[in-house]
């Protein structure tokens, strides 16, 4: 679990609360079922109006994958790793990998590594691995859009929300005496569509695409590696060309890590 995220949601529930104390309103006037059906059901339909069927059932998946603290692979150490790699083949050959793939975790690197030791045109390699890259992508990117989608519903939503419960409270002006409660719990909509538009479903869009960008990045490193261990480059040439490819955090972390 995410601890960071649950961090971030309840900071943003603080704030809304804070700012509602602060201005005298009660906290109870949150607890609102109209608003919260025409909130979450209408985001609901809305994406069900977006996706196909089997992209809204993955839903529970994707609040998985958000929520999820999952440890992305250190860069560093991938560089470590296709370096060590690099002076095996340059020693003993290409073959001498075969004994190496199957301890690799790394699915991604282990069918790169076998197409190599299979002796796979290098073109053909990178198309491959490239391939896999841009489909990953892709999925990540429609993943994302789900909650981009809900993120955009949800505070128009709102806005539809208030309106209704404003249409409540004027075909009741008989009750002047609960007229502006009326008109107070009719913006609780508005509020709630704000909230879950920009503190929840935006930002966990945002979080998948962030997620997304790293797992590419380590991909592309690895398919360059991979390419350049092919071709029987230098050690040395293939980490300096895998340093250019990571943050320089990381690549400080490597060379201080691997010093001579």
């Amino acid at each position: 679990m995410d601890l960071f995220l649950i961090i971030g949601i309840f900071v943003g529930l603080f704030a809304v609360l804070t700012g509602l104390l602060m201005k005298g309103a009660s906290v109870s006037i949150l607890f609102s079922p109209e608003a919260m059906i025409v909130i979450l059901v209408g985001t609901a339909a809305a994406i069900m109006n977006s996706f196909p069927k089997n992209e809204f059932k993955n839903i529970p998946k994707l609040f998985g994958a958000v929520f999820k603290d999952k440890q992305k692979e250190d860069p560093a150490e991938l560089i470590k790793q296709i370096v060590e790699m690099a002076t095996e083949t340059r020693k003993n050959g290409l073959l001498s990998l075969e004994s190496k793939i199957q301890e690799i975790n790394n699915d991604f690197m282990k069918q790169g590594l076998e197409m190599v030791v299979d002796g796979t045109e290098p073109e053909y390699i990178r198309q491959i691995l490239s391939d896999d890259i841009e489909a990953m992508e892709e999925r990540h990117r429609s993943n994302a859009s789900v909650f981009a989608t809900a993120g955009g519903a949800s505070p128009t939503l709102g806005v539809l929300g208030a309106v209704i419960g404003l249409i409540g409270a004027l075909g009741n002006l008989n009750d002047t005496e609960k007229l502006g409660e009326s008109i107070a719990a009719a913006f609780v909509a508005t509020l709630y569509g704000i909230f879950f538009g920009y503190v929840i479903w935006h930002p966990f869009a945002s979080r998948l695409k962030r997620k997304s960008h790293e797992e590419v990045s380590n991909k592309q490193l690895i398919m360059e590696g991979i390419l350049a261990l092919q071709e029987g480059k230098n050690p040395k040439t293939i980490q300096a060309k895998l340093l250019t490819l990571v943050k320089p955090k990381d690549r400080k972390r490597f060379l201080e890590a691997n010093k001579e």
